[in-house]
């Protein structure tokens, strides 16, 4: 099994994200796709309920299962670091990798022949920068990763239940001013990405 000297990768905190899908528009933008799309991100956005939600992007295994089901060598990683590159002219999209992959971390380009695979943006994920929640970080290890998880999956009962009571009891005040601070921080999110993109 290989060990990396530099492993990192992007994970989630389940409990702050919103689903509110900014980090895969940034992806695409940042990677310079044609359309502003989130089909065209390197990181995938999962809603699983209105209290918790998922954004997944490759982790750079060791021993990477993707690597080894593709059929023709079209994925190349790092030594130093993990960070998985994808050879176009071999990859042919046949999605093998993706199927291989236990976290979700790649997806079949929609227009091209290819895969879509993160590469941590040389070291400053868009990402990250601009998730208005402050969700997304880089981590070491999966069991880190895992750890955060398993915590806000333990939380999200709890959670579930504060939201419910608040509905029951008609506090609108308080559902509306939470939602009102997660509306302005994705507001300001948003207009600091339109002034880093405009002066480009």
């Amino acid at each position: 099994m290989v060990k990396f000297k530099d492993r990192k990768f992007i994970a989630v905190e389940p409990s702050k994200c919103t689903g509110c899908s900014l980090c895969e528009y940034v992806c695409a933008l940042e990677k310079k796709e044609t359309v502003w799309n989130p089909l065209r991100s390197r990181i995938r956005v999962i809603r699983v309920t209105p209290a918790f939600n998922l954004a997944m992007a490759c982790r750079f295994c060791e021993d990477a299962p993707c690597i080894k089901a593709c059929p023709r060598d079209a994925l190349i990683q790092s030594e130093e670091n993990g960070i998985i590159k994808v050879n176009e002219v071999k990859c042919d999209g046949c999605g093998w990798c993706v199927q291989a992959c236990p976290y979700g971390g790649i997806a079949v380009h929609p227009d091209k022949k290819s895969v879509l695979v993160c590469d941590l943006c040389d070291g400053k994920p868009q990402c990250i920068e601009f998730c208005p929640e402050e969700a997304l970080e880089l981590v070491i290890s999966d069991e880190e990763a895992n750890r955060k998880l398993a915590m806000a999956l333990g939380k999200l009962p709890a959670e579930i239940e504060r939201l419910s009571n608040l509905a029951k009891g008609k506090a609108w005040n308080t559902l509306l001013a939470e939602a009102e601070g997660k509306a302005k921080r994705l507001s300001a999110k948003l207009e600091a990405l339109n002034k880093k993109w405009t002066m480009k």
